[in-house]
């Protein structure tokens, strides 16, 4: 099997970030997103960005740039949306958030494993008594009862997991938390001092 298509959800406002885009916040010197893009490439086959606001940084990934497909920002279930039309010639897709810069490095083969059948049942990941839904893996089949609950007012993406039976990939407790998103400005100084203390 081919790896899976990736898409990577930057497409929020960043309202806790201060309006700041905040798959662009420095970290490390680079930005949030390519350390992301490096610990999901080594698992993932083509990568886009799901992005609604134009900027050459983006451009500059190199990679195809996915504006929501759903309009005025319903939230991470319009990009989920997205990056299953995007991947519709595929039996599923992966996504994870542009905020998330220690995601694990088995991330996708969990999630898939996980699932048991990656052509019907999504999977979600989970750590330490908590989901992370916007880590998941979606059967590109479920993009018409998707688009449905996002037009019927669904904006949690947990309610519709529940819906449709999604799987959860369990994966231990590790410093930092391997699902720990950058969401604020103090979140990335402590991404930042955990970085310099292991450097």
């Amino acid at each position: 099997m081919n790896a899976p298509c990736v898409v990577i959800l930057a497409g929020g406002l960043s309202r806790r970030m201060g309006g700041a885009d905040k798959a662009l916040q420095t970290l490390a010197g680079r930005p949030l997103i390519g350390h992301v893009m490096d610990r999901i490439a080594p698992q993932a086959g083509q990568i886009a960005v799901n992005v609604n606001r134009a900027d050459p940084a983006y451009e500059a990934l190199g990679v195809d740039l996915l504006a929501d497909v759903v309009e005025d920002h319903p939230g991470p279930l319009a990009g989920i949306l997205t990056a299953m039309r995007w991947a519709s010639t595929d039996d599923f897709v992966i996504t994870v958030p542009a905020d998330a810069p220690f995601l694990p490095g088995d991330l996708i083969p969990r999630l898939m494993l996980a699932s048991g059948d990656p052509t019907t049942t999504p999977a979600i990941a989970a750590s330490a008594g908590r989901d992370h839904p916007v880590c998941g893996l979606w059967p590109t089949a479920l993009a018409a009862d998707l688009a449905l609950a996002i037009e019927q007012g669904s904006r949690k993406v947990t309610d519709w997991t529940s819906a449709v039976g999604a799987h959860r990939a369990e994966f231990p407790a590790t410093t930092p938390d391997g699902f720990s998103n950058v969401n604020t400005p103090d979140d990335l100084a402590r991404a930042q001092a955990y970085l310099d203390n292991t450097a």
